[in-house]
């Protein structure tokens, strides 16, 4: 190292031969110091590949310290029902008039959405802790907040504390990640805008296998009143299979299948059966095609006036999405609910069949944490103040991520 040294040395120095004496000075002195910084990474290099680095002493707090992201989410509405009426909706036989929950794009004109503050960091070896804040404009809530091991044996994996199941395709993604700005009306009706996010605990395992396949159990506290809801002690498991493959070099196929098993507020039996299948063409270096799908069924026991039945409820949605480089891309989405066996007797003289919805959007990405989202969709399944209301939509949407924010999955 030391003959190197003094070559570069005497490079630069006939280099700078004809400059003025003090300007070479200046710059060997540059050089010297690039070389010497060069010289102490390389040796803790060696050290630390012969195990002979002593970091004790050399701990630094700075490289424990959390990445943090903040993401704002806003949108102009324009829609065909007041907001009185619209907060009043029913979808018959899944969420009765005035028990919507609508944090999202709730009101004709504008909204602030909400804040997310997203925190991550490693916090030894051993484990990695996340966070996510929401803060609406008259709310604040934690969102997620987990450990996750990084260092477990044979592919496993543990996550715990309050964070998003990983049932189905679209249960585990925030808002911001979706590729339309309103939830599928079968997640919607199911289990409300959050999902299933609870207080829990997970355990992944990914097969040593050339193929991804990875299966996963879950106990969690089942608050979630939608089809869950017994707060009586911890209530609902979930199990799922998923995997993926690619075909050649363009095309890969994600699938799964869920389950979701609980008690609800009758302390009855619910179970939540999902089918998820996404394909990938990766048409150019940043153009692609996505197309993703699930179905979800409900089978639901609750109480009649002589004796308990099962309530069976099932829906999908499926959505074509079009990147067309890193700028633009635009989709079309269709949802329906397509099994609706309970009693609507509530709803004598409405039609409730054929209850769906179709949304096309177009987006633009002037930069990857930055997005503006322009939506139309036409609305057939709510009932409004006793009667079927068809609605139209349209919607600019505007979503800002700052920080170390990662990448979402596609």
């Amino acid at each position: 190292m030391k003959k190197s040294l003094y070559l570069s040395l005497l490079a630069c120095a006939s280099l700078y031969a004809t400059v003025d004496e003090n300007a070479t000075q200046v710059e060997l002195q540059k050089q010297k110091a690039a070389i010497q910084k060069l010289q102490t990474q390389l040796d803790m290099l060696s050290q630390k590949s012969q195990g002979t680095l002593n970091t004790s002493a050399s701990f630094s707090q700075n490289a424990y310290l959390p990445d943090i992201a903040l993401i704002l989410n806003m949108s102009a509405v324009a829609r065909d029902v007041n907001n009185t009426a619209y907060e009043n909706m029913a979808i018959p036989g899944f969420i009765d008039a005035g028990d919507a929950e609508l944090p999202f794009n709730k009101n004709r004109g504008f909204n602030l959405n909400y804040a997310e503050v997203a925190m991550h960091s490693s916090v030894d070896p051993y484990f990695d802790v996340f966070a996510m804040f929401h803060l609406h404009p008259n709310a604040f809530e934690i969102g997620e907040a987990y450990v996750q091991t990084t260092s477990l044996p044979y592919a496993l994996r543990i996550k715990a504390g309050k964070f998003k199941s990983d049932f189905g395709r679209m249960n585990a993604k925030h808002q911001h990640a979706w590729h339309f700005d309103d939830q599928p009306i079968i997640y919607k009706a199911l289990f409300g805008p959050d999902s299933i996010s609870d207080a829990g605990v997970q355990l992944q395992w990914v097969a040593p296998t050339d193929t991804y396949i990875m299966a996963g159990v879950e106990a969690m506290q089942g608050s979630n009143d939608r089809s869950f809801g017994d707060v009586e002690r911890n209530n609902l498991y979930v199990g799922y299979m998923k995997s993926s493959v690619d075909v050649g070099d363009e095309l890969s196929i994600l699938a799964g299948v869920s389950l979701a098993h609980g008690k609800n507020t009758t302390t009855n039996a619910t179970d939540v059966y999902g089918v998820d299948l996404t394909l990938r063409e990766q048409l150019g270096a940043y153009s692609s095609l996505i197309w993703q799908s699930e179905y979800l069924q409900r089978n639901k026991v609750v109480d009649g006036s002589v004796k308990t039945h099962t309530n069976k409820q099932a829906g999908l949605y499926t959505e074509l999405v079009y990147q067309y480089n890193n700028n633009y891309s635009g989709g079309v989405r269709y949802d329906a609910i397509t099994k609706n066996d309970v009693d609507l007797s509530a709803y004598n003289g409405v039609n409730t069949n054929n209850l769906d919805k179709y949304t096309a959007m177009l987006e633009y990405k002037p930069f990857p944490m930055s997005r503006l989202r322009l939506s139309y969709s036409y609305d057939r399944t709510k009932v409004i103040a006793g009667e079927r209301k068809d609605i139209n939509t349209v919607m600019l949407s505007l979503n800002i991520a700052a920080g170390a924010h990662g990448a979402h999955d596609y």
